[in-house]
């Protein structure tokens, strides 16, 4: 097929599960042929798509669809000032979407167009969560039942700021500001405690995963580290925030547990070190965030040859498009190494027809051209803007009230 151009680009916010969701779509000149890409920043999803329809839509128009790395490149340079999660999810968005279309032009899944399958299911890991250690335990009991044998353990939220009688120790000096408090110390001792007691009740034999969620300095992070080897986790992610790469160099000194990093990578300055040198075991990019599968591709391929595994982030701010992106990179790498996944729910499903199925812990994904996922407009609709989605785990406070970055 030639001569196909770009004749329209959209965005579009859904919230089938009450999380904002931006979805991409690329119309071209072709009748019929469409590709969808995700370009999720739930935080600030408006501004992604005053960028996707204000900046990207005029430079895009009447482009051919043929050259995705080309007009990659154009989106990321014509704003001069780049790798900001604002500018990558809308490049993300267009980006794959016009994957979608090529492989729609091929008659090919994208994972085809990537080199085809290296397995045939990807294994996945689901989070269990509570307020309690009996709460995790019954939620890991859940998932085990449903045939997940990864499994990340959350005894509270990020930094453990609503355990059982974590927020009432906390003592914040009189006026301080309302916040996510936590207390690092207490923090540590709880999660110990945790899969001290997941370890005794469940075996050895669950590979099990916890994330930090960037809230240590380098001390309390390492402290932790060697505290969690007794437990042989799968991983343990985010230890140090993307700012402090250079602590990692420390922490794989001093400590023999995985190290997963990368949620909040937007830049290769942030990642490259850390791969390069071997400071983690797991690359952790939210595909979007970075741009989309253009430069996700290229990044896995340097994380194989440092002998770094993918571990991508898939949370529930990604849609079901922007799974399909993912796991269209995990079926096709050599050195992939586990997938976070919040599951499916059934509105979800109906905004977007192709989901894939999910049985015994492994994704299954469908042979259908392009990315294999779709876009019901008209479902969509019903599952307006959210205005008043949840960020109150952003506001990070220590002990003293002090705001600290999650």
């Amino acid at each position: 097929m030639s001569n196909v151009v770009i004749k329209d680009v959209q965005a579009f916010i859904t919230s089938p599960r009450g999380i904002n969701l931006v979805v991409v779509k690329v119309q071209t000149n072709v009748d019929g042929l469409c590709g969808y890409g995700c370009a999720t920043f739930t935080w600030r999803c408006l501004t992604v798509v005053s960028a996707v329809q204000d900046y990207l839509k005029p430079l895009l128009i009447g482009k051919s669809v043929d050259n995705i790395e080309d007009l990659w490149q154009l989106m990321m340079s014509s704003s001069y000032w780049r790798n900001g999660p604002v500018l990558n999810n809308a490049i993300s968005g267009v980006d794959e979407a016009l994957w979608d279309i090529k492989g729609k032009m091929a008659g090919m899944p994208v994972y085809d167009l990537l080199g085809g399958k290296c397995r045939t299911g990807i294994a996945v890991y689901r989070h269990a969560a509570g307020s309690t250690i009996d709460e995790v335990e019954k939620n890991v009991q859940e998932y085990l039942d449903e045939g997940y044998h990864y499994i990340r353990c959350q005894y509270g939220n990020y930094g453990g700021n609503d355990n059982s009688g974590g927020l009432q120790s906390i003592k914040a000096p009189d006026g301080s500001p309302d916040g996510a408090y936590f207390d690092p110390e207490q923090y540590i001792r709880n999660t110990t405690a945790m899969f001290r007691q997941v370890r005794k009740d469940f075996g050895d034999e669950i590979e099990f995963l916890h994330d930090v969620h960037e809230r240590l300095d380098l001390a309390d992070a390492i402290r932790m580290a060697k505290q969690m080897e007794e437990f042989h986790l799968f991983f343990l992610e985010d230890l140090l925030s993307p700012e402090q790469i250079t602590f990692f160099k420390v922490i794989r000194e001093q400590t023999c547990v995985p190290i997963a990093m990368g949620e909040l990578y937007v830049s290769p300055l942030e990642w490259l070190p850390v791969v390069k040198e071997r400071w983690i075991d797991y690359f952790r990019a939210h595909i979007s965030d970075i741009g989309g599968i253009t430069p996700a591709r290229k990044a896995v391929a340097v994380c194989e040859a440092f002998g770094v595994r993918t571990a991508l982030h898939g949370p529930g701010d990604t849609s079901p498009i922007g799974m399909a992106a993912e796991f269209a990179i995990d079926i096709s790498v050599p050195n992939f190494g586990i997938q976070e996944f919040s599951g499916f729910t059934d509105e979800e499903r109906e905004v977007f027809p192709g989901c894939p199925e999910v049985r015994n812990g492994y994704v299954y994904i469908n042979d259908k051209p392009g990315l294999g996922v779709g876009f019901d407009e008209k479902a969509a609709e019903k599952y307006p803007f959210n205005p008043n989605q949840d960020a109150g785990w952003t506001y990070s406070r220590l002990p003293d009230g002090t705001m600290v970055r999650p």
